[in-house]
């Protein structure tokens, strides 16, 4: 008989964690949200300089695009070893550090002259600080706010829209009047004096050993459990599409406008990512409030969502890429965004239904790890091919990881969810 689905009950407290109360509750997903909109600026601030770069130091677009992936690889390496740290280490401290560590290396890419460079400091040094980042934040939010956890999350994740958004307004704006290098200076500025605040503001949480007849899981223990769970892989695989499909657009789009609707940078940097994200904005809080009133009943609804969004968002991909009005294109980037939220919405909720809790944060860390290495080749490959094939086939075709992305996880959903599902303790 098929075991009935259900949803987990929130999270117990984390031994040794805070228990803020009032204006400190909130003012931790306040600092929170304000460290990953830094967290995706960041990240994004290269794309928009992007043309400026080129032509300041003559560098190809293979060679950009290597630069973007080695972020991205150095990331999905080293997330997995971030989740495990937050399972053992105090958070708070974790994500102050990583903070600090990553503004520095933003402004410090200010500085750079050479491909070198740009691979060390870009690529590996602001990488690897932001690879400590979410794990431990959404094991620290889940913790911190069980009665509303779904909410809590989706309104960090927000995060992400208003910091790419922003950052392509403001880092174009910066790059064209005053020069790249200022925008990753003003950056990387704002993020050290947020570590700070940070660090004055948020009181330590003290971590203490497992309970009597609890193990805290190690890494071998962790990554058993998610093999061994079929639901788990195709999420990570589905998670994999869906990364490969946004760091290629997200590197490529603002040249893609520039090239060929001939927008100036600051243009270009603000329509390439406010459409695709206002949709998101709209997305991510529509799908969690979508599938928060159907996993009620039913648990798989939240894979269910997840699978559509990147089924319905496909089309929109294809049509961004051919349009030939500046209009469709950002009718298509709304649009893609849209879904992309319903996605984005779920990540952390449908693999807490099928991991224990007390190796969320590791078995997310992994989950990370492989997606973004699955997902990392993307800004090379489109800017290796750009010379032969063009951006507009290059970004036509993410429609298909997004096609095979909506496969795996629909066949999680209907085909494993109920074996794999985490019981209620």
């Amino acid at each position: 008989m098929e075991k009935p689905t259900q949803t987990l009950p929130p999270a117990p407290v984390r031994p040794g964690s805070p228990a803020p109360s009032g204006r400190m509750r909130w003012e931790l997903l306040v600092l929170l949200w304000l460290a990953f909109f830094l967290n995706q600026a960041d990240r994004q601030i290269f794309s928009v300089v992007l043309p400026l770069i080129r032509a300041d130091l003559g560098l190809t677009d293979a060679e950009l695009g290597l630069i973007a992936s080695a972020l991205v690889w150095t990331y999905g390496l080293l997330v997995p070893i971030a989740g495990f740290l937050g399972d053992r280490f105090s958070r708070r401290n974790i994500l102050g550090f990583c903070l600090l560590f990553w503004s520095v290396a933003t402004l410090s890419t200010g500085f750079c002259a050479t491909l070198l460079q740009f691979i060390l400091l870009r690529g590996v040094a602001t990488g690897g600080g932001e690879a400590f980042y979410a794990p431990s934040a959404n094991a620290l939010l889940g913790e911190t706010y069980p009665e509303k956890r779904a909410f809590v999350l989706s309104i960090h994740q927000t995060a992400v829209y208003f910091g790419i958004i922003l950052s392509g307004l403001i880092a174009g704006y910066v790059g064209e009047r005053y020069g790249w290098q200022r925008a990753f200076y003003l950056f990387g500025g704002f993020g050290i004096l947020l570590a700070v605040l940070f660090f004055l503001r948020i009181p330590k949480d003290q971590v203490q050993p497992p309970a009597d007849g609890e193990t805290r899981a190690g890494v071998g223990r962790t990554a058993r459990v998610i093999v061994r769970k079929p639901t788990v892989v195709l999420l990570t695989l589905g998670f994999g599409c869906m990364v490969f499909v946004n760091v290629g657009y997200l590197t490529w789009m603002p040249s893609f406008l520039v090239e060929k609707f001939g927008l100036s940078l600051t243009q270009a940097g603000f329509s390439s990512l406010f459409y695709h994200h206002l949709g998101a904005f709209l997305g991510v809080l529509s799908g969690a409030r979508i599938a928060d009133h159907f996993a009620r009943t039913n648990a798989r609804a939240r894979l269910v969502v997840q699978a559509m969004g990147l089924l319905l968002g496909a089309p929109f991909i294809y049509a961004m890429s051919r349009a030939d009005t500046q209009t469709i294109t950002y009718v298509a980037l709304f649009g893609f965004g849209l879904f992309r939220g319903w996605y984005d919405s779920n990540i952390v909720a449908s693999l807490y239904e099928v991991v224990p809790a007390r190796m969320r944060s590791s078995a997310y860390g992994l989950m990370l790890a492989c997606a973004f290495l699955i997902g990392a080749s993307a800004p090379y490959w489109l800017g290796a091919l750009k010379p032969t094939l063009g951006l507009s086939t290059g970004l036509a075709c993410l429609a298909l990881p997004y096609l095979l992305g909506s496969l795996f996880i629909g066949t999680a959903a209907f085909r494993y969810f109920s074996l794999d599902q985490q019981p209620v303790q």
